[in-house]
């Protein structure tokens, strides 16, 4: 690319990076809203955390429409759809009364709108301006949940405690609506375009291998990619989704919880870089398999805090556990992109990360249920230890990607 269309690029990659931070960051900000909501109207916690789950779940299964609507009309009718939803929704959650509107309006609504300015439409994108070089450019934008997550749960925290759940829902939502104008008035075409290398013939289409979606669900790397993602989303949200509740509960106050857990915002990005480098260096797969172990780490960390609540345990769970959340995602882009390379890459990759909603969804659903029903956070740490082992296997055992270095 000339010196313009690096420079046009790069404001693109900085664009994505916003809009992921502030999708990502309202659907994980709802962590904090987890316990007023639920005193405000004295439900229990499988019940407040199934509109969480409702959000993860619908951000999986829009990524194959995200992607149609975005070959059909382009970024601008995504991105801005994709905000109107976000806040919209969150305007009108502030005045729900029953569970069913908070779960249209934060699940529904929210999740789609996640999708509609998250990794999918991204990765369309940047591929057109960055060719070969998209896995760097994904690394920094799903670096972006770690940034929504140091941004917008201190704010959500502060919000809440000033003003209450209800007002810091409108105001958050108002603040998306105002952000619909300039966003609207981008050079979408332009944008759309691509660099000139890049515009017409992205670099995973420069080798086709004649893949379908049919012919890839026959394959048995679609299915073990598939299964990372989904055993590994069930073990990172059946735990995020109350982990500043769990914090609170061990004895920390709910803006020492929330700013904890949003420092993982921090963390993420180093851990997203540091795999990321670590690729180059050992392969792919031990790559991958470090990522794991270190979160692994953090759930031994998390579960001692109940009995030892100190700022020393909490920092070493913070750095472990949230900085391979999300860490492995562009390595397994890479890997589903190296193994089913062609011009359907993108609806095969985009199938694939069903898995990952489908994951955080169960996930935090069951971290809830049994939640309640044990009165205990040591079931949901030992169900979400199982599940990240089991996301773990396929990079042991399957054959096309033991082979992926």
């Amino acid at each position: 690319m000339d010196h313009r269309a690096s420079r046009t690029g790069l404001f693109i990659l900085g664009l994505c990076f916003v809009l992921s931070l502030l999708g990502r960051g309202l659907g994980e900000s709802f962590t904090v809203f987890l316990l007023p909501i639920s005193a405000s109207f004295g439900w229990d916690r499988a019940e407040v955390v199934s509109i969480y789950s409702l959000t993860a779940l619908c951000t999986g299964l829009a990524s194959p429409l995200v992607g149609r609507l975005f070959d059909r009309s382009g970024p601008r009718a995504v991105y801005t759809l994709g905000m109107a939803l976000l806040g919209g929704a969150l305007l009108i959650a502030a005045y729900a009364e029953r569970l069913w509107q908070l779960q249209i309006t934060v699940g529904l609504c929210v999740g789609l709108g996640i999708a509609f300015t998250g990794n999918v439409p991204n990765s369309i994108l940047l591929g057109r301006w960055f060719g070969a070089r998209l896995p760097t450019a994904m690394a920094v934008v799903y670096s972006a949940i770690g940034a929504g997550v140091l941004v917008m749960l201190p704010i959500a925290q502060v919000l809440i405690e000033r003003y209450g759940w209800r007002e810091a829902y409108l105001v958050l939502g108002g603040a998306m609506l105002i952000l619909l104008l300039p966003l609207s008035l981008l050079p979408w075409r332009r944008f759309a375009a691509g660099a000139d290398a890049h515009a017409q013939r992205p670099a995973q289409d420069a080798d086709d291998d004649g893949w379908t979606l049919g012919s890839a669900m026959r394959h048995h790397a679609f299915w073990a990619l598939f299964a990372t993602f989904f055993f590994t989303a069930i073990g990172m949200y059946s735990i995020s989704a109350q982990v500043v509740a769990y914090l609170v509960d061990a004895g920390f106050t709910p803006l020492q919880a929330a700013t904890a857990w949003g420092f993982s915002g921090v963390v993420l990005v180093v851990g997203m870089l540091g795999v990321s480098w670590l690729d180059g260096v050992i392969g792919r797969r031990p790559s991958i398999l470090f990522s794991y172990a270190i979160s692994i780490t953090g759930l031994g960390l998390l579960w001692l805090l109940q009995w030892y609540p100190n700022l020393l345990l909490l920092g070493g769970f913070v750095i472990c556990f949230g900085s391979m959340i999300g860490s492995r995602g562009p390595l397994i882009t890479a890997t589903a992109m190296s193994i089913f390379r062609g011009k359907r890459v993108g609806t095969i990759y985009g199938t694939i990360s069903i898995g990952s909603g489908l994951g955080s969804a169960f996930g935090s659903w069951c971290g809830g249920l049994l939640h309640d029903l044990t009165q205990s956070y040591n079931p949901v740490l030992g169900f979400a230890l199982v599940s990240v082992v089991l996301g773990m296997i396929p990079f042991l055992i399957v054959p096309a990607l033991r082979e992926r270095q």
